[in-house]
């Protein structure tokens, strides 16, 4: 994509290596992709997709990369330009440098952008992203063997993650006994994580519409997200607050924290149909808070970091007297455990 071309030429690690993902277009689960990776903090801008505010972690097939000589210092150019069309065995932790494109902008933007029934679409990694996967049943195990082998996560943050996720599994699908598995649940998740199962209940009536309020916050600004409690009062039966959904089972682990506003999202690109879409009202994207697939049933472990979207009314701005002991409840990204300490440099070769 366009947003990529100001890359080529430098190094960066690799963030996690993508070789399963989340659908977001069909919302049919996890999908399975082959010899790709995430780089460290690589994300779309919008740039070239009329100014999208997603912020997608941007996907980089082994194909476009290079690997890097040993010699080489972290952010200095390849030593040799030569292309490099075999696959690396690509782990988190590595360096990747991307490569010089002989691809102009008019090349790449002509492939952005479709007229349909005479409405502007967008074509971007997201909205393709369906077609470049494959099914990947939750109970397949060898992405979890992967989710360690590639480095992506320990051992045991993806024995945690499967054995809670096997007690939520019981709880959404017991009938009798409901009340001892959901005793045995909430408290392996306390003892594992510190919370309980992760779910939420609106209590706004269906056909009556959702609270709304405005703290017109701004970028770097401090906040605290409000109690669970406190947000179900914003919510319909769907979990949602004016259309946007709460994600209690990544979302609510954030309840009680003081976080910094990151930026305001007021348009999206609709993945489904690649249509430019404005919020109802202004989402916020706090800093260091994004998907974690830690409680995502069907996708866990996915190391997407899709952002999430904040409603001003699920959180409250932080006083002044609060901001010096506020910084050491800002949650940072969880860090992965790193496979290899060993330099490799990528390359994006031109087609």
């Amino acid at each position: 994509m366009p947003e990529m071309l100001r890359f080529c030429g430098q190094r960066f690690r690799v963030g996690a290596v993508a070789h399963k993902t989340c659908d977001t277009v069909h919302n049919s689960g996890g999908r399975r992709l082959r010899s790709t990776v995430h780089l460290e903090g690589l994300r779309c801008d919008g740039s070239a997709h009329g100014g999208c505010g997603a912020s997608c972690y941007l996907f980089w097939k082994d194909a476009w990369l290079k690997p890097a000589a040993n010699d080489e210092l972290p952010g200095s150019m390849p030593a040799s330009s030569a292309e490099f069309s075999g696959q690396l065995p690509m782990s988190s932790g590595q360096l990747p440098i991307i490569s010089d494109s002989h691809l102009s902008d008019s090349q790449c933007l002509s492939n952005t952008q479709r007229i349909v029934n005479e409405e502007l679409h967008y074509v971007c990694q997201a909205t393709r992203l369906y077609d470049a996967t494959e099914h990947l049943p939750w109970w397949d195990l060898r992405q979890y063997v992967l989710d360690i082998s590639t480095g992506n996560h320990s051992v045991k943050r993806v024995v945690r993650v499967l054995f809670l996720g096997t007690l939520r599994g019981c709880l959404n699908r017991t009938s009798r006994g409901y009340r001892l598995v959901k005793f045995v649940s909430d408290r392996a998740h306390r003892l594992l994580t510190g919370r309980p199962t992760p779910s939420v209940a609106g209590r706004v009536p269906k056909g009556h519409r959702t609270p709304t309020g405005r703290l017109n916050l701004l970028p770097g600004e401090l906040v605290r997200v409000k109690d669970l409690a406190e947000i179900e009062t914003t919510l319909d039966t769907s979990s949602r607050n004016r259309g946007l959904r709460f994600d209690a089972e990544e979302m609510s682990q954030y309840c009680g924290r003081v976080v910094r506003v990151q930026r305001c999202v007021t348009k999206i690109i609709e993945e489904s149909t690649g249509k430019m879409i404005a919020m109802k009202e202004p989402c916020l994207v706090l800093e260091g808070i994004h998907c974690v697939a830690e409680n995502a049933s069907c996708r866990l472990n996915c190391p997407r970091a899709v952002v999430s979207y904040w409603r001003e009314i699920w959180l409250g701005r932080v006083e002044d007297r609060e901001s010096s002991h506020g910084s050491a409840n800002v949650p940072t990204p969880k860090s992965r455990r790193f496979a290899s300490d060993k330099s490799v440099v990528v390359d994006l070769p031109v087609e």
